[in-house]
């Protein structure tokens, strides 16, 4: 699937993500490990945004991974679920979604919304 963000959505998803550092730090340092954590396993931004807001997760599902490494996987995201401030990081996915999980999660780990702008291939 192919989704187009243009720069003012990018820009939007980065204030907001910034605001959510600034004002609820934890839950933020949280995601940011979640985030990193997808990054070293290689189980994809989309795969995590999915799951993280209990979406349908079969399109995105990393095939290579055993099932105790998903289940450690899992375990920590259901940490981030669980904390008391994770609704302003919910809210904060859901209304920047059409940018996609991929674009906030670069965003997160401190891209340029300008290097983002464009088709971004979700698979």
């Amino acid at each position: 699937m192919i989704r187009q963000s243009n720069y003012t959505e990018l820009k939007n998803a980065q204030i907001a993500i910034e605001n959510l550092h600034a004002t609820k730090p934890s839950i933020y340092k949280k995601f940011i490990n979640i985030v990193k954590l997808t990054r070293q396993l290689h189980c994809g931004y989309q795969y995590m945004g999915t799951v993280i807001m209990d979406e349908n997760t079969s399109d995105f599902y990393p095939k290579s991974l055993d099932d105790y490494v998903m289940s450690v996987y899992h375990r920590e995201i259901e940490k981030l679920k669980t904390d008391e401030k994770f609704s302003e990081l919910k809210q904060v996915l859901k209304k920047y979604k059409q940018v996609t999980y991929v674009n906030i999660s670069k965003l997160a780990l401190g891209e340029n919304p300008k290097e983002l702008v464009g088709p971004i291939l979700i698979h």
